[in-house]
């Protein structure tokens, strides 16, 4: 470990406190003034912990408090002072020292406040770490693996990207890793909500306007395209523009100028555009609400972005990742969920995707009343859901259930382009004819029951049906069998537990 650094220009506190420290198994470095310790750190060492005196020729130790603090904030800081020096321990506080030490101290007092700046110091490295090391997107399901792939694949791209999936799926983040492994990584990221801003401001938040284009435009104000000049600008919900400012942004995207609100001379910016929308926007075109040359000058490349849904093997470590970042957050130790807590969140649907996982995460580090976080401390929603899927099922339909999973399975290219035909309505069939014609029946039929967890329920008899026709055909060998579905041997076992499956039947 990094040694404690003492500061005194006393000689006999320093030799008593490195004679103490050292029975300890704890290195030291000793210094006289605060210009010493300034000039260590400027040759690259660094302390596990900094024990200073408070009045020192040279120097203060308050003055040098606030300096190592400019430089090393998350270093534990220990002020020596005087009993009856108050305001000296008031300001030791409030210059961010993680504790005084009064004169003449105890020394078994005075090692055990150091092991506790030691290990204060130490979870401060263990944060570091983790931020420095942390991804900026978590995955290990094949479709975000596929968004993965494609996100490398477009790093040296200064191509337009449309990114599609559900509120809540992520989709300012792939942003983001795009521009972050562009070569534009050097220039701005601006990001805009096309739909959170009023019609009558878009324009200018756009492509800004000059002073007096408008009542209250009192100075020339650059819009978003000049702000992202030479970097990426991020067109979240682009469905949701209104139609006339379609055209105007056609007209940027076809020969990168525009005209500010009001003016009259032409502004050039080189900007990468990237759009999002959780909407069909061939479905939109086809109702004359989106602009089909739009359109297609976005859809160059398209990124199709997996609700949580469908990438369940994913909730425990994103889990896992909330829980320690709102711990970070609030200042507190994070807590664990317990493996059937774990399983109950897997089973949910999360209608509101990553975003909703996170609130809860957020909910539970400070509501659950323990370290360990139970099923009972979850949330009612998450409670209520699991209540659902446990009720009554209602009769399942003559259709062949393997088949049926093939059919209903997810395109396994998440960096795909979704079809753009509109799905065929679910309307009940009397007499079925294929096993796609049976699944639409049962779906309507349960639709129309009014049950809220009808993809939850289809699923889990398609899961089921499935696995267990995989483990028929291997004669119970699970991980022949996952190779056969193209799911990995934790999912299959996983599954296995979940649906109840007898995994040991010939």
């Amino acid at each position: 470990m990094k040694p404690i650094w003492i500061v005194d220009d006393d000689q006999s506190i320093r030799f008593v406190l490195e004679k103490a420290l050292s029975r300890e198994a704890l290195p030291t470095r000793s210094f006289t003034q605060a210009r010493e310790v300034l000039a260590a750190l400027d040759e690259g060492s660094t302390p596990q912990v900094l024990v200073s005196d408070i009045r020192m020729p040279g120097g203060s130790g308050l003055d040098l408090l606030s300096q190592v603090k400019e430089r090393l904030p998350g270093l534990p800081v220990i002020i020596m002072t005087a009993f009856s020096d108050l305001d000296s321990a008031v300001s030791s506080f409030q210059g961010g020292a993680f504790e005084y030490l009064p004169k003449p101290f105890d020394l078994p007092k005075a090692v055990e406040l150091i092991h506790r700046a030691v290990a204060e110091s130490r979870r401060e490295d263990t944060v570091g770490d983790a931020q420095a090391t942390a991804p900026e997107m978590l995955g290990q399901a094949p479709a975000m693996q596929d968004v993965f792939r494609a996100i490398g694949r477009l790093s040296q791209s200064h191509v337009t990207v449309l990114i599609t999936g559900e509120s809540g799926s992520g989709k300012e983040l792939v942003a983001r890793a795009l521009h972050k492994h562009s070569p534009r990584a050097s220039g701005p990221f601006v990001a805009i909500n096309t739909a959170a801003i009023p019609k009558d401001l878009l324009e200018s938040e756009l492509f800004g306007h000059e002073r007096g284009a408008f009542t209250g435009a009192q100075t020339m104000h650059r819009g978003r395209f000049e702000q992202a000049d030479g970097g990426t600008l991020f067109l979240d919900e682009i469905g949701d523009m209104p139609f006339d400012l379609q055209t105007r942004l056609l007209r940027v995207l076809s020969d990168g100028q525009f005209y500010r609100v009001g003016g009259h001379a032409a502004v050039k910016s080189n900007v990468r555009v990237i759009a999002a929308t959780h909407q069909n926007l061939e479905q939109r075109v086809k109702e004359g609400a989106f602009r089909e040359d739009l359109f297609h000058r976005l859809n160059v490349i398209r990124l199709r972005l997996p609700p949580l849904r469908e990438r369940r093997e994913d909730i425990p470590a994103l889990a896992r990742h909330f829980m320690q970042q709102s711990a970070r957050q609030l200042g507190v130790e994070a807590k664990r969920l317990s493996a059937p807590a774990l399983a109950r969140l897997e089973r949910f649907a999360f209608p509101g995707n990553v975003r909703q996982l996170e609130n809860l995460c957020h909910w539970l580090t400070v509501m659950a009343p323990a370290q360990v976080i139970e099923v009972k401390d979850l949330p009612p929603e998450i409670l209520q859901s699991d209540a659902d899927v446990a009720a009554p099922e209602p009769a399942e339909s003559g259709a062949n259930p393997p088949e049926a999973a093939t059919a209903h399975g997810a395109d396994p290219s998440a960096g795909a382009a979704p079809a753009s035909e509109a799905s065929p309505a679910l309307a009940p069939m009397a007499e079925p004819t294929s096993w796609q014609q049976g699944l639409e029946a049962e779906a309507a039929q349960l639709l129309a029951s009014g049950r809220a967890d009808v993809w939850d329920h289809l699923m889990h008899q398609v899961e089921s049906r499935l696995i267990a026709a995989a483990l028929a055909a291997t004669r119970g060998r699970r991980i022949e069998a996952a190779q056969k579905l193209g799911i990995g041997r934790n999912t299959i076992t996983r599954k296995i537990q979940e649906l109840g499956i007898d995994a040991d039947r010939d």
